[in-house]
């Protein structure tokens, strides 16, 4: 018997039998080309965090590469309507962080957009937000 568990973009997580006797409930190992994140009902902690600071409409949470950490955390954030981005507002969503987040959670640094991009589904589309950082990368993160 094998268990899988799969998204309709692609990749997912497989299990054997001997997994299942051995760890009861898991859903194994993911995939090679699939990259896993566990939410709670509320969504990824980080974006939480950020959506709950009164200038945020809306904000992504991702790790870009870092040259001597393999990779950072990065957010990307959509201003609510008259808030002005900028560093002030970066330092002050910085702030709100790390009064929040655990150090090793905490975005390194804030970038800011218009929008942020969605689906028509209105699913983020965090691989157009990401590549850009990632572009012209040799080393692999």
């Amino acid at each position: 018997m094998e268990e899988y568990y799969a998204a309709g973009e692609g990749g997912g997580a497989f299990a054997t039998a001997e997994d299942c006797l051995k760890r009861p409930g898991t859903v194994g190992k993911a995939w090679p080309i699939s990259e896993l994140a566990i939410f709670d009902d509320d969504g990824a902690e980080i974006e939480s965090v950020l959506l709950a600071h009164p200038a945020v409409a809306d904000a992504a949470v991702f790790g870009v590469p870092h040259d001597d950490w393999g990779e950072e955390v990065k957010a990307v954030v959509e201003p609510a309507p008259g808030r002005r981005p900028g560093p002030a507002l970066a330092a002050a969503l910085l702030d709100h962080c790390a009064e929040h987040l655990a150090g090793y959670k905490r975005p390194r640094s804030v970038d800011f957009v218009t929008e942020l991009p969605r689906d028509p589904n209105g699913k983020l589309c965090k691989r157009r937000l990401r590549d850009p950082y990632r572009a012209g990368r040799t080393r692999p993160v």
